[in-house]
């Protein structure tokens, strides 16, 4: 059962924004937030993992070696927890947008990708994470994916990076029918795909953002 915040005290909105490595998230969370800033909203802008102490400690393994699934899935939890109880929860009850640059459904995607059943990674999340508002899911063809985030270490483990991304792109596709998702062709520039999700917001939310 997922957790979905209170109308009669959230007065804001959660915009995550999902997809694979190399489908410019980053750059479409912040194009959204300043336009939604320009039209008057209070807006925060956030990521995960974090830079808390949690997200610090999964980004320093990226360097020191990647822990065992389940330190990392427990890792993750913490973190979002306390990037729940902290900003994301505080920020909509006092009106404003959160953006976010990946959320559990990113969990479910990459430590589902290693073995764990994402269904069961969903629902320990769902337990304390708010259901967002709003699911931008930025669908990119796995070759061009490649093809922007580098193959950096050869060809092995090109395949096992086309593996894994493989299976996360059919997960995110697979939330596509949920009634808060959009699913939005990234395989074209930027400026187009920065239309597609204002055009998906306005949609969705009723919010018109500034041009």
């Amino acid at each position: 059962m997922s957790t979905k915040h209170d109308s009669s005290e959230a007065k804001g909105y959660l915009i995550v924004i999902e997809g694979i490595d190399g489908t410019g998230k980053s750059t479409q969370a912040t194009m959204l937030a300043e336009a939604l800033r320009k039209s008057g909203r209070e807006v925060v802008q956030s990521f995960e993992p974090t830079n808390g102490p949690w997200g610090k400690k999964l980004r320093d393994s990226a360097i020191t070696g990647r822990l065992c699934i389940e330190d990392e899935l427990e890792y993750f939890i913490n973190d979002r927890r306390e990037h729940v109880e902290e900003l994301i929860i505080p920020t909509i009850k006092s009106g404003g947008i959160v953006i976010l640059d990946r959320y559990y459904f990113s969990t479910m995607a990459y430590q589902g990708a290693r073995g764990i059943d994402p269904e069961a990674i969903r629902a320990k999340n769902e337990i304390f994470a708010p259901q967002p508002d709003m699911l931008i899911i930025l669908d990119l063809d796995v070759d061009i994916a490649l093809q922007r985030i580098g193959v950096r270490d050869g060809a092995a483990n090109e395949f096992e990076k086309r593996e894994s991304l493989d299976f996360c792109r059919k997960l995110f596709l697979s939330l596509k029918d949920e009634t808060y998702a959009h699913l939005i062709n990234a395989n074209t520039n930027i400026t187009e795909v920065n239309a597609s999700v204002m055009a998906a917001v306005h949609t969705q939310l009723g919010m018109e953002p500034a041009s």
